[in-house]
């Protein structure tokens, strides 16, 4: 499994999020578990091997973070989607722009156009042409505007 797998996991278990009643550790206890990736592997490629040590923790950094910030994630979502109320944005999409968002703003070893392009690539998966290029657009004036880099 590549990082990009496993930051595409990432945005599933993001948009997962919504429909879970389970605290964060229990949710991704049960999501990343072997038996849980073997039952999801006919239906998405993603889940075709169970992350290793490494990019469980990864998928966990990144799930973990994305649900402690969500508020402030979608705040920035908000502020850069000129003309659209937050309602509006589809619930993968926003999982998408969160889980960038969060590298982009907390994981520093991660290049905001790295962020930014594999957020696209994932889109391109989901999403209409039109959505991805809205988040494109989304993800690009939030880096221009709230980072140094």
């Amino acid at each position: 499994m590549t990082r990009n797998t496993a930051r595409e996991i990432a945005a599933h278990l993001a948009y997962e999020l919504s429909f879970t009643d389970l605290t964060i550790e229990e949710f991704l206890d049960h999501r990343l578990a072997a038996d849980t990736f073997a039952a999801l592997a006919g239906e998405c490629d993603v889940y075709a091997q169970p992350p290793n040590e490494k990019q469980r923790q990864y998928i966990r950094r990144l799930v973990s973070g994305v649900a402690e910030h969500a508020a402030e994630l979608d705040a920035y979502i908000e502020k850069y989607a000129r003309n659209w109320r937050f309602e509006r944005i589809s619930l993968m999409a926003s999982a998408i722009m969160r889980v960038a968002m969060y590298e982009i703003l907390y994981l520093p070893e991660i290049p905001d156009g790295a962020a930014i392009n594999e957020a696209v690539e994932i889109a391109k998966k989901y999403e209409s042409p039109e959505t991805v290029r809205f988040l494109n657009g989304i993800l690009g004036s939030f880096v221009r505007q709230e980072t140094t880099e």
